[in-house]
C-alpha cells in the first residue's frame, strides 16, 4: 500500500486543443500567450541562465506592472554546479527585482508554464534552454492549468 499518491484524473481534459513545439518554436508561441496574460503566469524551471532571463524579463516586468501575478519555481543554488550558480544568482536577482515572486524547491526538476488557461509541459528548461533537443506541449484547458496548479501546490502562494 502506498503512503502517498500524486495522481489525478480529469473527465474533460481537452487535449483537443493541444499543439507541440520544439526548442526552435517554444518561445514564439510562449511570447504569444505572455503578451495576452490576464491575471497569473507561473513558470517552473530547475535551470536560470542569464541569456534566458534577459530575453523574458521585459515581458514579466510589464505583466507584473499590469498586474499579472508571476511567480517562478526553480531549485535552491545549492543544487546548482559549477557557473550555473552565478547563473542563478543572477537570474533570481534580476526576476525578485522586477517584482517577480521566486520560490525555490529542492529536488525541483518539472518543466511547465501556466499562463491563465493555457498549460505548457514538456523536458524544456524555460528559463535555461540553450542547445538541445526538446519539446513543450501547448494545452489550451482551465481544467488542466487549474489541475496542475492544485498538484504542484502553488496556491498557496497567490
Amino acid at each position: 500500500m502506498a503512503l502517498f499518491s500524486r495522481t489525478s484524473t480529469t473527465a474533460d481534459a481537452g487535449l483537443a486543443t493541444s499543439q507541440l513545439y520544439d526548442q526552435d518554436t517554444f518561445y514564439d508561441a510562449l511570447d504569444r500567450d505572455l503578451r495576452h496574460a490576464k491575471s497569473l503566469v507561473v513558470i517552473e524551471s530547475p535551470f536560470i541562465t542569464r541569456k534566458r532571463i534577459a530575453r523574458l524579463l521585459p515581458t514579466l516586468q510589464r505583466l507584473q506592472r499590469c498586474g499579472v501575478k508571476v511567480i517562478v519555481n526553480t531549485k535552491p543554488f545549492s543544487e546548482h554546479e559549477g557557473e550555473m550558480v552565478n547563473h542563478s544568482i543572477d537570474g533570481v536577482a534580476a526576476l525578485q527585482d522586477a517584482g517577480v515572486t521566486v520560490l525555490m524547491t529542492g529536488g525541483h526538476h518539472r518543466k511547465i508554464a501556466i499562463i491563465d488557461d493555457i498549460l505548457y509541459e514538456g523536458s524544456l528548461n524555460i528559463l535555461s534552454q540553450n542547445d538541445s533537443c526538446e519539446f513543450m506541449r501547448r494545452i489550451r484547458s482551465s481544467v488542466l492549468a487549474e489541475q496542475m496548479l492544485k498538484f504542484i501546490g502553488i496556491r498557496k502562494w497567490l
